[in-house]
């Protein structure tokens, strides 16, 4: 039940004063979610982290594409917060570029690959037959093609700032197949409710059906899909640039960080620590937001009985 209600006795009259206060849908999400302490401190850090993306650059007078030759590879100091990088670049905005860069890809490509895998899934549950039994064997397929290698293979060749541009494509071009095979298969229960037969019974076209009623009740998977979707994606993209298949100076991002910081690990640590705390901490945030919605959502799950 999405009501609460409050009583009021009156002895007049031997009257009795029911007053009913509803709660929408929406805000006892919400009030689930609030319950879960660790989902609001995983907000509460991406909230800095985006803040420290946005506006490092106008807390220092360096900037990430402008090195300062006089500091090569210095530990942290008055002038450089977070110490300089083997050629003087100061790391706390080359930090604050590459997590703005890798929260970027992540998103992005998060959102489009729900999408993708949201409208494939569906779409194979719908129809029935031969057509439902091709569009899983093809997912079956898709499955064991070599994604990463792909993945290396299409941003291999992209230059200058455009490259994460490509590396966010090739993400949501290969990203949404094993996603769209579990959809499909959530999917199909839906097909066989009444306001689905009513619609085609109807004569409402299919993909009407599919955008107004199929995968709208997909909401909540998807919302959830959405947020864990984006630790799939950086981290994808650390492991790219860790190699030297993602981003490529002179951009930057956290997997380019990490892969200049692990060379000098013993000798300027902070190199390394900084940029691999920021991909920590945001795989640590939104897995915990992901974990909150899942509980928010989830009628049946322990945070519902204490909304």
């Amino acid at each position: 039940m999405t009501t609460n209600a409050s009583v009021e006795f009156s002895n007049q009259d031997s009257e009795t004063r029911i007053t009913v206060k509803r709660t929408s849908k929406h805000r006892l999400i919400l009030r689930r979610f609030c319950r879960n302490k660790q989902a609001v401190i995983g907000v509460v850090i991406v909230l800095l982290m985006v803040f420290y993306a946005i506006f490092a650059k106008y807390m220092t007078e360096w900037a990430y594409d402008e090195p300062d030759f006089l500091n090569l590879k210095q530990p942290p100091s008055a002038e450089h917060w977070l110490g300089t990088d083997i050629v003087g670049g100061d790391l706390f905005v080359l930090s604050a570029r590459g997590l703005g860069r890798s929260l970027m890809i992540g998103f992005i490509a998060s959102i489009g690959i729900t999408v993708i895998a949201a409208f494939v899934g569906a779409a194979i549950a719908y129809v029935e037959g031969w057509s439902e039994t091709i569009g899983t064997w093809i997912l079956d397929m898709l499955l064991v093609v070599p994604t990463f290698f792909l993945l290396a293979i299409m941003v291999s060749k992209s230059t200058g700032t455009s490259g994460w541009i490509w590396l966010t494509f090739a993400l949501m071009l290969f990203g949404w197949i094993g996603y769209a095979r579990v959809l499909r298969s959530i999917a199909q229960s839906l097909r066989d409710r009444e306001y689905v037969a009513a619609a085609r019974y109807m004569g409402v076209k299919p993909l009407t059906i599919l955008w107004r009623h199929m995968i709208p009740n997909l909401g909540s998977i998807l919302i959830i899909h959405t947020v864990l979707g984006v630790v799939y994606a950086v981290e994808a993209e650390t492991g790219l640039s860790f190699i030297g298949f993602g981003i490529t100076p002179p951009d930057t991002s956290l997997g380019v960080l990490i892969k200049s910081g692990s060379a000098t690990l013993m000798t300027a640590p902070w190199m390394f620590l900084t940029p691999a705390l920021l991909l920590l901490a945001l795989c640590y945030s939104m897995t915990k937001i992901g974990d909150g919605l899942r509980d928010a959502l989830d009628p049946s799950s322990e945070s519902g009985g204490k909304a």
